[in-house]
């Protein structure tokens, strides 16, 4: 984790939040509340829907390989569910907020959803991910963009940051630590 906020966590922070200052605090780049009551609505229906579905194509995709990483116990999956609590809004301010915000502000919503959530799946395999969890991002990446740019009101950060963080445990982390503990593995 160490090298992954210096390579990835940080250079993407700091590009969110040059673009943030240069550009003199465009709505377009998600950083407010938007529609409050729609973004918490959002997060509260969505997070336990892709925790639950990010569990389960986990476990899938895990019986098809035979292997999987898991937290050696409830620190470590507590530890790594912090960890995803500053990943997610990180690569949704990068993807989301400046990558398909200011795509869509500046070609249309059609085109800033395309490049940011296709380019969101595809970075995952700079990871060295397997083509097949590559791919599972696609299940996240599609309903994300498309409540970032559909919600109503200003463009927010704030449900799909809360969505992504569930979504990333129940893959990753804690997920995979309550699958072994429910004898699933």
């Amino acid at each position: 984790m160490r090298v992954d906020v210096a390579v990835r966590l940080l250079p993407f922070a700091a590009a969110y939040a040059l673009a943030f200052h240069f550009l003199r605090r465009p709505a377009w780049l998600g950083f407010g509340l938007g529609n409050l009551h729609a973004q918490l609505l959002f997060a509260a229906i969505t997070s336990p829907l892709l925790f639950v579905a990010s569990g389960t194509v986990q476990l899938w995709l895990t019986r098809r390989r035979g292997a999987l990483r898991v937290p050696a116990g409830p620190a470590d999956a507590w530890f790594q569910a912090g960890f995803y609590a500053i990943n997610g809004p990180i690569e949704e301010a990068l993807f989301r907020g400046l990558m398909q915000g200011g795509l869509g502000a500046t070609f249309g919503g059609p085109i800033g959803f395309a490049v940011a959530t296709s380019t969101y799946v595809l970075y995952h395999r700079s990871g060295r991910w397997p083509w097949a969890d590559v791919l599972a991002t696609t299940l996240l990446g599609v309903p994300l963009g498309l409540a970032f740019w559909l919600l109503p009101g200003p463009p927010s950060l704030l449900g799909v940051s809360i969505a992504h963080i569930a979504a990333t445990c129940g893959f990753l982390g804690p997920g995979p630590y309550l699958l072994k503990k429910l004898n699933l593995l």
